[in-house]
């Protein structure tokens, strides 16, 4: 089912002549080169507090997934399946095992963590549009499954809502804070 899904996939970017794919590798491309930026920058210039826990939370989604990763050892799309053809550069750029999605769980896992903490609307609408875009990124460009990426977003919503009561705690306790 998974194949067949971005067989279909491939099929709609060929008939569109890949005119999304530039977008989608943009998408890709910030999930994982200035997604630290945004968290660097949350911590220094914005607040300390919604900077922390987008600190754990990235650091904690980046190492249950690879450890997931290396558990299970699930192959790439196209080398499971040949007529899986990847768009634009992807193939060269998607290294390793393909279960569970390290851009999709590292983004969620970090704009998941701006949208839980913040009470602005804008902030978490697009912190809502990020956790949604990545994954699909991911797909259309043919380097993940739909249940690479459904994982993905669950084990870091499974994080942030695990680590967001212990950060409150943390917050709330100076002397752990010190």
């Amino acid at each position: 089912m998974d194949i067949n899904y971005l067989l279909w996939l491939q099929n709609f970017r060929n008939s569109i002549n890949d005119a999304w794919t530039p977008f989608m590798e943009f998408v890709s491309t910030f999930a994982t080169r200035y997604l630290i930026l945004a968290v660097l920058f949350i911590y220094w210039a914005v607040n300390k507090k919604r900077g922390l826990f987008a600190i754990s939370s990235m650091c904690l989604t980046l190492a249950v997934n690879q450890l997931v990763k290396l558990t299970a050892c699930v192959y790439r799309p196209w080398i499971r399946d040949s007529r899986i053809v990847p768009a634009g550069d992807s193939i060269t750029s998607a290294t390793g095992y393909s279960f569970p999605s390290g851009h999709t769980q590292s983004s969620v896992g970090i704009f998941g963590a701006f949208a839980r903490w913040h009470n602005r609307l804008w902030v978490r609408i697009t912190g809502i549009a990020i956790c949604v875009l990545v994954p699909l990124s991911r797909m259309y460009l043919g380097v993940h499954t739909p249940a690479d990426v459904l994982v993905s977003v669950v084990i870091a919503l499974i994080l942030i809502f695990g680590l967001y009561p212990l950060i409150q705690k943390c917050f709330d306790n100076t002397k752990v804070m010190r």
